[in-house]
């Protein structure tokens, strides 16, 4: 089997692996907009960004570094071990801390409860102890047992979401089925804090089913290579805090100037450029590890190429589908008309994350060369514009400045990281035809979003025919040649 066809093999696997839970969890999205207003649905919202900080802070990029290592070293078991037992022992102490300070915490954080606090301790400890064995799974070319993890997880938060906010509070089942210090009913309407409690309780089973996976590792710690994982790591924990801060600091800011209300309409659109997000975290599950275990093999940098351009052509057609039919996706996604003040957001949103998507593909570069320092550089960079582009336009244009950020972030970082890499790794990525596909379906996302044809699903079809056209005949060459080199 061809490196390429395996590569595309093994990312369907991790592409069910990581769609299949968040189509399950976009599902839930009608749901909670069923349960809770704007302002509720922002509290949600919030939780969840401290939560994205928290993880990016207590791995310390550990997971890329472990990667990294992994496929350059002799003595794998205790890069496995070492990279554990870390990240085992930082957690406990966050855990301990976090508990015995939740009091401070929750009053800082401006949430109503303690148990707010505790359960999101609880919640990033389970998670992050994790992350190794779910690498170590990755790395060693096992995308089905993560997978079914994965699912398994999903599958019991989607129930455990489906009884708390809408079984009990329809009378299906008794609030008494829960001990009374966790029945948090309000005159019969569910609180946000079930929507907390089911991701503990799944992130726990997610831990014990991955229990024989870390009883296999070995105790055996060595500083030496913790010392060369925390030096590669340390500036891919700084970029993923700053992405982290691309990624939601637009929600507190909104909170914060024009009112939670609005920053509940902003998030419940955003959640449906999550499409392309599927699509880029699917992506990034198999190549993080191909690329690593394949960079010395002579056609490396022409398999990058060739990955990049594909991800583009299919990131395009994704966003093209979700701008065509972006009203069908509303109606099944959100249940209440007020959110949906913001879905012309939506295209913005698919836009960005089709270019951070390429960022992450360009970002092999600085991965390969052991050069993370500037993957942080890049990273601080696009939080600074995030940050500042919020500040000065949210008063002027709403929830509209935080897509534009957006926006111009990602798409400032794909561009320096791609100037920086062909200094540093050069890759011949074909501008021509990437740009290319960008723009005309940047073009044709626009006219399918035309208040004209909006809604005009035969035009809007037809725009996407036109797109997967132009694919074909610009690319049925390489695609015999790939299908003939694969089989």
């Amino acid at each position: 089997m061809s490196a390429l066809k395996k590569f595309f093999k093994d990312t369907i696997i991790y592409g069910i692996a990581a769609i299949l839970p968040r189509a399950i969890n976009i599902g839930l999205v009608r749901l909670h907009t069923a349960a809770f207003g704007t302002e509720k649905y922002a509290v949600n919202t919030e939780y969840y960004v401290y939560a994205a900080y928290l993880n990016a802070l207590l791995t310390y990029g550990m997971e890329t570094a472990f990667f990294r290592f992994f496929s350059k070293e002799q003595e794998k078991g205790k890069i496995i071990s070492t990279s554990f037992i870390t990240l085992l022992f930082t957690t406990i102490i966050f855990l301990i801390l976090g508990l015995s300070f939740a009091p401070e915490i929750t009053t800082s954080l401006g949430f109503e409860k303690v148990m707010y606090v505790k359960i999101l301790v609880w919640t990033v400890f389970l998670d992050t102890i994790v992350v190794i064995p779910f690498a170590y799974l990755r790395v060693t070319n096992r995308p089905i047992r993560f997978a079914g993890i994965k699912i398994l997880n999903i599958l019991f938060l989607a129930v455990l979401n489906i009884v708390f906010l809408w079984l009990i509070p329809n009378g299906f089942l008794s609030e008494g089925i829960l001990p009374d210090a966790l029945n948090f009913y309000i005159q019969g309407e569910p609180q946000v804090i079930y929507i907390f409690l089911a991701n503990v309780f799944a992130s726990l089973l997610t831990l014990i089913l991955l229990v024989p996976n870390i009883l296999k590792i070995k105790w055996q710690f060595d500083k030496k290579v913790l010392q060369r994982l925390l030096i590669y790591g340390m500036p891919i924990m700084i970029g993923s805090l700053a992405y982290v801060t691309n990624e939601n600091i637009d929600k507190l800011f909104l909170g914060e100037i024009i009112g939670d209300a609005e920053m509940g309409k902003y998030s419940g659109c955003y959640k449906l450029g999550v499409f392309m997000t599927l699509y880029i975290m699917a992506f990034r599950l198999g190549a993080e590890p191909f690329f690593f275990n394949h960079a010395k093999e002579k056609n490396a940098k022409n398999n990058y190429a060739t990955i990049l351009k594909w991800f583009t052509i299919l990131g395009a057609i994704f966003m093209l589908i979700v701008v065509a039919y972006i009203d069908l996706f509303a109606k099944m996604l959100i249940s209440k008309p007020e959110f949906l003040d913001a879905l012309a957001i939506v295209p913005i949103i698919l836009l960005a994350n089709l270019c951070l998507g390429i960022y992450n593909n360009l970002s092999i570069w600085y991965k390969l060369t052991d050069k993370t320092s500037y993957g942080m550089y890049i990273s601080i960079f696009g939080a600074v514009v995030t940050i500042v582009f919020n500040l000065v336009m949210i008063d002027k244009i709403g929830f509209m400045a935080s897509a534009w950020a957006t926006l111009v972030a990602y798409g400032s970082m794909m561009i320096i990281s791609y100037i920086l890499g062909q200094k540093y790794y050069p890759v011949p990525y074909n501008l021509k035809q990437i740009g290319g596909y960008i723009i005309i379906a940047a073009i044709l996302s626009a006219l399918a979003f035309y208040d004209a044809f909006r809604g005009n699903y035969i035009i809007t079809t037809a725009l996407l025919l036109v797109f997967l056209a132009i694919v074909y005949l610009s690319e049925r060459k390489e695609l015999k040649r790939l299908l003939k080199k694969g089989s």
